[in-house]
């Protein structure tokens, strides 16, 4: 089933990078932006993390959580976490269930070679845990500013 806006976004139950759980549902009543990328410590995945952590006050401000996912593991995290002082969960896939669950997980090609992994996409997800926004195999550089966009857009933000 794909994801659609105004549907119900999925919950899920992953491991922060200290191994606390997470549930999607935790955070009912709060605003959720919900990122899906690749691998940490990459150049594209550390661009677009460190944007979130630059503006994360005018996340808190409006009353939104930031939880990014990927299938690095919780060690992984943790020390992406430490190296670019991330104030935000980020959440280990490491089956990548939840990543197929939104349907992130597909087919990638670079130089030619074909693989599987996370394409860079984010959800926003409201008070009541609908989807409000879907922005699919986004830039890395770029994905911050929409999603800020769409947050005033729904005036949030």
């Amino acid at each position: 089933m794909k994801l659609t806006e105004g549907k119900q976004a999925p919950d899920f139950s992953l491991p922060d990078e200290k191994g606390k759980v997470h549930k999607l549902s935790d955070y009912k009543g709060k605003v959720v932006v919900l990122y899906f990328y690749p691998a940490d410590d990459t150049p594209g995945c550390t661009a677009e993390a460190c944007d979130l952590r630059d503006d994360y006050h005018k996340y808190q401000k409006a009353n939104t959580v930031i939880l990014g996912v990927s299938p690095d593991d919780e060690a992984s995290h943790e020390a992406f976490k430490k190296k670019y002082k991330l104030p935000f969960t980020l959440l280990a896939d490491k089956g990548h269930k939840v990543c197929d669950l939104y349907g992130v997980w597909g087919e990638k090609s670079t130089f030619g070679k074909k693989y599987f992994g996370v394409n860079r996409s984010t959800f926003v997800i409201d008070t009541q845990g609908k989807i409000t926004n879907i922005f699919e195999k986004v830039r890395a550089k770029d994905n911050n500013q929409k999603v800020l966009a769409a947050l005033h857009d729904q005036g949030i933000a």
